[in-house]
């Protein structure tokens, strides 16, 4: 699969990969649109709505993905953010198992967990700043009752 070409490597990066509701993406859209946090920071996102990424897993993202070295999570409007609003976006770690040090670190910040889509302008800025490790998020994520992640300041 191609990778995006032309994409803004300091905007967070979503990728449409369900066309199955267009009401429920609209929804999950605006919400990622809206400004966040407590300064109501204008969101930063390219949103790759291409019909190309149907269906596309986790797995098969992280091989295209991988080669970007500047990329450490993708979000995914994948066909859960479409069902039982409001939506929320799967978060994968851009991260092998070859770039860890140990099969621990690979464990702590690797893998994927669910995020409502104004987290996706937390986690992308804390990550972009190494302020956090997407480790610090997988784990509030499974913090929370449905395992997603809800910001910090919720």
């Amino acid at each position: 699969m191609e990778w995006l070409a032309g994409r803004d490597r300091d905007a967070a990066l979503v990728i449409r990969t369900d066309y199955s509701d267009e009401p429920a993406w609209a929804a999950v859209r605006t919400e990622l649109m809206r400004p966040w946090g407590d300064g109501d920071f204008e969101p930063y996102v390219h949103i790759a709505d291409d019909p190309k990424w149907v269906g596309c897993t986790p797995a098969q993202l992280l091989s295209t993905a991988s080669a970007d070295d500047e990329l450490t999570v993708v979000f995914l409007a994948d066909r859960d953010s479409m069902r039982d609003g409001p939506g929320t976006l799967l978060a994968v770690a851009v991260l092998t198992r070859e770039e860890c040090d140990s099969d621990e670190e690979f464990e702590a910040d690797g893998g994927e967990f669910r995020t409502v889509p104004v987290g996706v302008h937390e986690i992308h800025a804390n990550l972009m700043i190494a302020n956090l490790s997407f480790g610090d998020f997988k784990e509030a994520a499974e913090g929370d009752p449905q395992g997603i992640f809800r910001g910090f300041a919720v």
